[in-house]
């Protein structure tokens, strides 16, 4: 990066975000995809928040856990992709540096909550296949939930430091953020002042926020995964296994995406192929997670088909 010395000193008030370029006859189809991709987004997550509150059979501890990251998936794809489907359909992209900074904020907060909770998650499937006998004990509604708010209120405190030193910033010389969000990175390369101090709070918290949690995840399923090794029969292994099966995959493609975007880039990695990356994960994991959930889970797909034969008797005794 430039020195500042260097740069024009004039303080910027907003950014543009170039998007995936300035190609108008690409800008109908990429606001389809996105559209389709925030609507299934959206109703997959609201779905299986719906079935976890009304289906009794659901109200264990898995599926709280479950019902609470469908909420965050849902959030995490407002927070990018209905200002990226205005500028598609208006062109506009300029964006207000706070409203950058705002947007990069709450995207921070849900994915540190996503860390926390995933881990949480993988601590409950570490209970009931490793302590059977001490999971009701140990895994009850009030550890649940001190589980839940804790990973909201970490990722919140934590984001709010970022932002506190962010906000202290200024941005000068070019306008233009070769992004289609704001992500931090980016931003800070227009930065005129010295932000060392800010760059080494964020890689500390940013480490301390998903490093570790992804180390616990670890922990906990070399623990399932050597307990399940020691099931005599096939069918006992097969049967423990689809308990943690779809979670496990969320969890790799989860922490798949966010080590392709965020650990391996270099310098000489193309924009293009940075932003395809960013894509996957940023829009489309929160889109595919539901999706896993309801292929791979029996008690989900059970749920859903209760509530398919019962809107079904609905509109019929409606028509009579």
């Amino acid at each position: 990066m430039e020195k500042a010395e260097g740069r024009n000193q004039t303080p910027i008030m907003e950014f543009i975000l170039l998007g995936f370029g300035n190609v108008p006859e690409m800008q109908p189809l990429l606001f389809l995809v996105f559209l389709v991709i925030y609507i299934v987004t959206v109703s997959g997550n609201i779905l299986i928040i719906a079935l976890v509150v009304t289906d009794q059979h659901l109200h264990t501890p898995m599926y709280f856990f479950l019902g609470n990251l469908s909420c965050l998936e849902a959030c995490y794809a407002s927070t990018i992709l209905p200002r990226l489907l205005t500028g598609l359909v208006t062109g506009e992209r300029t964006i207000s540096v706070k409203g950058c900074i705002a947007q990069l904020y709450f995207f921070g907060i849900l994915s540190a909550t996503e860390c926390l909770l995933l881990t949480a998650m993988s601590y409950d499937r570490y209970l009931a296949i490793c302590n059977p006998l001490r999971y009701a004990a140990l895994m009850n509604a009030r550890v649940c939930f001190q589980l839940v708010a804790g990973s909201w209120i970490s990722s919140f405190l934590g984001c709010t430091i970022v932002n506190i030193f962010l906000f202290q910033s200024t941005f000068c010389d070019s306008k233009e953020i070769d992004h289609f969000f704001c992500d931090f990175s980016p931003m800070i390369k227009l930065s005129c002042g010295h932000n060392q101090t800010l760059q080494l709070v964020t890689f500390t918290i940013a480490a301390i926020g998903t490093f570790v949690p992804f180390l616990l995840t670890l922990t906990s399923y070399i623990c399932i995964i050597t307990t399940i090794l020691r099931i005599p029969s096939a069918t006992g292994r097969q049967k423990t296994f689809s308990t943690c099966s779809s979670h496990l995959i969320v969890v790799t493609v989860f922490y798949g995406t966010l080590i392709t975007v965020y650990v391996v880039p270099t310098a000489n990695t193309p924009k293009v192929l940075q932003k395809i990356f960013s894509v996957f994960y940023a829009v489309l994991t929160p889109m595919i997670n539901p999706i896993i959930y309801s292929l791979r889970n029996k008690e989900v797909n059970e749920s859903l088909r209760k509530a398919f034969h019962k809107l079904v008797a609905v509109r019929n005794r409606h028509r009579i």
